[in-house]
């Protein structure tokens, strides 16, 4: 079976908008904006979200899609923006990403940064940095992914990359009915991509629409 490239569980509103405007992200600030839980709420509120720390939660579609996120992955692609707020040369290599000790992805990560640094191990996680192309950075990541597929993780501009070059093979975009105004978007109408995807939108009791895609 072919390995796919997958893009799982990517919140935007409901007019497109996944993360603020270019240079607002901080330390204190990872997506650029205030309060980028009311994106992903109805992730966290699932029986099986990752970071739940009492018995309870949702369950149904958004609860499958939270357990879904980490099936049949062997590796992940991010932009350096994801990894962390740092823009130009890395100053030092002290900063480790968002995560701590145990990052969530279990598997080899794959960062595309203009400034390359050497790659580091945190628990079951090792993240490598590479200055390539889309798909060069997809190879490596499916050499190191073992047969399974691959996660595209973000951010926006990261996911625009790889859908200009083709490469993405099914996406899963949860759409908010928050409206954000101004920000980085991932489209101005989901209808932008049909020319390369099927679409099926299934909506949710939270509120979330999910938008499924998947290559034609």
């Amino acid at each position: 079976m072919d390995q796919l490239l997958r893009v799982m569980n990517f919140n935007v509103s409901s007019d497109g908008v996944a993360a603020g405007e270019a240079g607002n992200q901080t330390l204190d600030q990872p997506f650029g904006f205030e309060h980028p839980e009311r994106l992903f709420s109805w992730a966290g509120a699932t029986a099986s979200w990752p970071m739940r720390t009492h018995p309870g939660g949702t369950r149904g579609l958004d609860d499958y899609f939270t357990r879904d996120f980490a099936r049949n992955i062997g590796a992940e692609i991010m932009g350096r923006n994801k990894f962390g707020p740092q823009r130009g040369p890395w100053q030092d290599h002290s900063w480790q990403g968002w995560w701590g000790d145990e990052p969530p992805f279990h598997t080899p990560v794959f960062v595309m940064t203009h400034h390359p640094r050497p790659s580091f191990t945190l628990g079951d996680t090792t993240f490598h940095f590479l200055n390539d192309d889309p798909g060069t950075v997809l190879d490596r990541a499916k050499e190191a992914a073992n047969g399974r597929d691959v996660r595209l993780g973000g951010g926006v501009s990261t996911i625009r990359q790889f859908l200009d070059a083709g490469l993405v093979d099914t996406l899963h975009v949860a759409v908010s009915a928050l409206e954000l105004g101004s920000g980085r978007r991932l489209w101005e109408s989901p209808e932008d991509l049909l020319d390369r995807f099927h679409l099926e939108i299934v909506p949710s009791p939270s509120g979330v629409r999910h938008h499924l895609f998947w290559r034609k």
